[in-house]
Parts: C-alpha cells; sequence; structure tokens
C-alpha cells in the first residue's frame, strides 16, 4: 500500500518550504504571463503594462512574505504566528501604497489600465494562496518527533 497520490504534478516533489515557494512562485508568474499576453492581446499595451505591474506586485510582495515566514518558523517557531500576521498587514499596505502612489502619479490615467491591474492582482493572487495550499499538503512533514532508541528501550 502506498500513501502517494496520482495527480497531474505527480512527477513535482515539494518537500521543503523553499520548494513549495518556488513552486507557487512557478505557477503565478506562468498564469501572470498568460494574463500579460491575454490583456495584450484584448486591451493593448496599456493593459498589458498594468497586468505586469500585477505579476511583479504579487511576485516579490507574496514571496518576500514566504521567505520571511520560512526563515522565522526555522529560527523561532514560536514567533511564526505574529511573523506571518505582520507580514500578511505588510503585503496589504504596501499594496494599497504601490496604488496610491500609481493614483497620484497619473499612472492610472492613461499609462496603466487600472482594471487589469486590479485584476491581475487578484487572479495571481488565488493562483499563489491555491498553489501554496495544493503544494504544502503534499510535503512530507512529521507531526511528531519519535523518541531516541535508547529512550524508547526504557519504556518496554
Amino acid at each position: 500500500m502506498t500513501t502517494e497520490r496520482a495527480t497531474s504534478l505527480a512527477a513535482y516533489k515539494t518537500t521543503t518550504v523553499g520548494s513549495v515557494v518556488r513552486a507557487a512562485l512557478v505557477m503565478t508568474l506562468t498564469v501572470g504571463f498568460a494574463v500579460i499576453l491575454l490583456a495584450g492581446l484584448i486591451s493593448g499595451s496599456n493593459a498589458a503594462l498594468g497586468a505586469g505591474i500585477g505579476v511583479m506586485m504579487v511576485a516579490i510582495f507574496f514571496g518576500f512574505g514566504a521567505v520571511v515566514l520560512g526563515v522565522v518558523a526555522r529560527l523561532a517557531p514560536a514567533a511564526s504566528l505574529l511573523v506571518a500576521l505582520l507580514t500578511y498587514t505588510l503585503k496589504v499596505v504596501l499594496m494599497g501604497l504601490v496604488f496610491l502612489a500609481l493614483s497620484r502619479s497619473g499612472a492610472l490615467d492613461g499609462t496603466v489600465d487600472a482594471r487589469w491591474l486590479g485584476g491581475t492582482v487578484i487572479v495571481c493572487t488565488l493562483v499563489w494562496l491555491a498553489c501554496q495550499i495544493f503544494f504544502s499538503m503534499r510535503t512530507r512533514e512529521p507531526l511528531y518527533d519519535l523518541p531516541a532508541p535508547a529512550e524508547e528501550a526504557s519504556f518496554r
């Protein structure tokens, strides 16, 4: 009997936090590239620019947050929840600041298509989250530590 599941991505092995982040990043960039092409074909270069900015925002903000959280989880596991909440708050604030800066600069009035920018951020965020959940569920992490062999013998 085996615990392996047959999936369309069965060949892709995720065994560490880093491999989960890489998998989510690759899938997000792949979907993001498709959205950029679609935006360019449907609405022109302003839409493609908006979609490109949206993809980069998600890749940078979510990638940074995942890397920071992975480091903290390895060094100080008790602080993981606090750092996760802080990095989430930082992502939301930074995304708001990017939108504010684009709006105040006048870029959203003509240079960058705001609808494609917002839509791409939403789509890429959903892809990132779905990939992190999917690939995290495929990692093999022990739920508990087994006792050392010397300790195990003393219980018998």
